[in-house]
């Protein structure tokens, strides 16, 4: 299946979208066992109801992903079998881990509740796209977001307006339905789209910032935005030759698992010929 044309993969990666706090989430769970052995047990009761509560908050978001992911993978299969071009090179998603969330709320200052928590925390579910070229990324992007039932609410583009430091991303904030027993729930989902090099640059800049704790020294920071000046040159040079051999045109791809061989559409053109004479 992989040495097909055109395929492309979908992979769920946990630890991505700039989520730092994964790494610390061990040593934060023992610190927070060793506080529970000192909590009452009306205490302890409250905690797991809290608990049961926090699943049932974070589920939807859960599947917020599944539908973006797979109205995503959707498109790249029909690019895959029907066009001699897949602009969609990858898709990644992450959900966000509870302990992460609780961090970023007491370093807010918001209000726990889960209402105020929908409110002002956004990217507590994330997918990203990786595309070829600049292009592909604003055609993937309008492709999603037009469907009848993604609710477009916020968008910042930072490919053409980037970052001070480099960085390049096209960002959205949409709200998608998830059907659950009791009804439809609105979810947030926060997506990404960049091209592979945007999405490389990003991914050095996390591991450097990670490694100096954000705190990178001014001649790494320097290199860093010789990398994304580097980068966005590249892209350009890549679309405009992607331009050049494609001359905008699209052909339906030969090959495809959909596609019976060339006898049997010999065979199926007969059939209707006949069908037209009777």
């Amino acid at each position: 299946m992989h040495n097909r044309p055109g395929y492309r993969g979908i992979v769920t990666d946990q630890m991505t979208f700039d989520d730092q706090s994964a790494p610390h989430e061990a040593m934060l769970s023992d610190r927070a066992a060793q506080a529970l052995e000192a909590v009452d047990e009306s205490a302890l009761d409250d905690i797991r109801g809290l608990r049961d509560d926090f699943a049932r908050f974070m589920m939807p978001y859960k599947f917020g992903i599944d539908e973006v992911s797979t109205k995503l993978e959707i498109l790249r299969q029909e690019f895959a079998e029907l066009h001699d071009y897949n602009p969609i090179e990858h898709i990644s998603s992450r959900l966000k881990s509870p302990e992460s969330i609780v961090q970023k709320i007491v370093r807010k200052g918001c209000d726990p509740s889960f209402d105020a928590i929908r409110e002002s925390i956004t990217d507590i579910a994330g997918v990203r796209v990786t595309c070829s070229f600049i292009s592909d990324v604003y055609r993937v992007f309008e492709l999603l977001t037009t469907q009848t039932d993604i609710k477009v609410l916020q968008v910042k583009d930072y490919i053409a307006e980037p970052k001070p430091n480099g960085y390049k991303s096209l960002h959205a904030i949409v709200e998608i339905p998830v059907f659950l027993s009791g009804g439809p729930v609105p979810v947030i989902v926060e997506i990404q789209l960049r091209t592979i090099a945007m999405d490389f640059w990003a991914s050095l800049e996390h591991k450097i910032y990670y490694k100096y704790d954000r705190a990178v020294p001014q001649e790494l920071l320097g290199g860093l935005k010789d990398a994304a000046d580097d980068a966005a040159r590249l892209d350009e040079t890549m679309q405009r030759l992607h331009h050049e051999i494609r001359g905008g045109a699209e052909r339906v791809t030969t090959g495809s698992i959909l596609v019976p061989p060339d006898a049997a559409l010999a065979d199926l053109h007969d059939a209707r010929s006949r069908f037209g004479d009777a």
